[in-house]
């Protein structure tokens, strides 16, 4: 029997264009459903823990205005900023106070990890405002920005944990030493920490720590490692702190090119079924579906597209195909979050990541996917 070659090849391009379609042409949930997903995620967190102050007990105890528990608050805020129900701004406010409004480590404290709850506090703040709520952390960011030192941020987690901090309060009190301090950090992580910066200008991305620097380190299939949460935070970092920024700023144009320079070197990464892997370089290295990274990707690039500053075009079906996934994928029928990976600083850290598993801390799992369908509902 003669085979028609030209009439095969033609038929199997259709079929192969036809497929590559049907994948790309995925349609994002319905806000509805969107909405949905987020209350009961937030409902099943909020009757776990009807006491906002009660101690973290993991391996040891901990208070409960970490920076784990103050992500969380973040994608509280945010969800109640489209959701404006009365029992979320309870709940803030109720942690607050249990902690008088202050931070871990006190007044004095120069972690970024531990000034993280002043987020929620100067959101707090500007619905009522009340000196005592941010008096704590002014104090705090206040003694940094009056001093010389400006290699705190060592490890690139601390970015999203205190820019946004530091961008508010010089909004807030329209000083721009805020700002210019909050550059020095910044530049000192992104150009001197681990010898020449923990970013990596050839591939767009950040080592976790000094530790992680490349060459020096490298993952089993010889690439950096550059951690998926760890860049998360980054990326959360800059769309923080940009929402918030004056244009004007000297160092706004920088930020904006770190954040566009990163969302177009995650794109390709991203794996078929929506998710990025623990380990953006080596799939081989723990690769699976993982929540925290893919979250704050996915609220990176939502917000862009909100912003104005990516397209839709190209940034759409990948926050489509991201954001149905962590839906479909990780919420539980009860609200409970999977593929959560606990605290850590690398690939290897709490695993196995699973759809039943239970991390070590689930309340910052569940900011970072707060923060990501807050901004995935804002879409037009």
């Amino acid at each position: 029997m003669k085979t028609d070659l030209p009439f095969c090849k033609n038929l199997l391009l259709a079929v192969a264009l036809l497929s590559g379609l049907g994948a790309t042409a995925q349609k994002l949930l319905p806000k509805t459903e969107t909405m949905n997903s987020l209350v009961l995620a937030n409902a099943y967190f909020m009757n776990k823990w009807p006491d906002a102050g009660k101690t973290i007990i993991t391996n040891k105890e901990r208070p409960s205005h970490i920076w784990t528990r103050a992500v969380y608050y973040e994608g509280l805020m945010a969800l109640y900023s489209i959701n404006p129900d009365k029992q979320f701004y309870d709940y803030a406010v109720q942690w607050a106070e249990k902690h008088q409004w202050g931070l871990n480590g006190g007044p004095k404290t120069r972690s970024a990890d531990n000034q993280c709850a002043g987020q929620t506090y100067i959101d707090l703040y500007l619905i009522d405002k009340k000196e005592e709520r941010i008096k704590e952390l002014k104090a705090s960011v206040d003694a940094m920005v009056a001093g010389d030192k400006k290699d705190d941020w060592s490890w690139v987690d601390a970015l999203q944990m205190a820019m946004p901090v530091f961008t508010h309060l010089g909004v807030l009190y329209k000083d721009t030493a805020y700002f210019r301090k909050m550059y020095d950090l910044y530049a000192f992580t992104k150009y001197h920490h681990g010898g020449n910066g923990l970013y990596d200008p050839a591939t767009h991305l950040w080592w976790r720590d000094k530790d992680f620097v490349f060459p020096a380190y490298k993952e089993p299939n010889g690439e950096g490692c550059y951690w998926s949460r760890g860049n998360g935070w980054v990326l959360a970092a800059l769309v923080r702190t940009l929402q918030l920024l004056p244009e004007t700023d000297p160092h706004y144009t920088e930020y904006l090119q770190d954040y566009k320079d990163m969302c177009m070197a995650l794109v390709p990464l991203q794996r078929p079924d929506g998710f990025w892997n623990v380990s953006l370089k080596d799939p081989g290295d723990f690769g699976g579906k993982e929540l925290t990274g893919t979250s704050l990707f996915t609220y990176g690039f939502a917000w862009g597209i909100n912003k104005g500053v990516l397209t839709k075009k190209q940034f759409l079906p990948v926050i489509t195909k991201a954001w149905n996934a962590l839906v479909k994928d990780c919420v539980h029928p009860d609200g409970k979050l999977g593929y959560v990976q606990g605290t850590g600083k690398e690939p290897k850290e709490s695993q196995p990541v699973s759809y039943d598993g239970k991390p070590d801390f689930e309340d910052f799992g569940l900011g970072c996917f707060l923060l990501a369908g807050t901004e995935i509902y804002k879409l037009k």
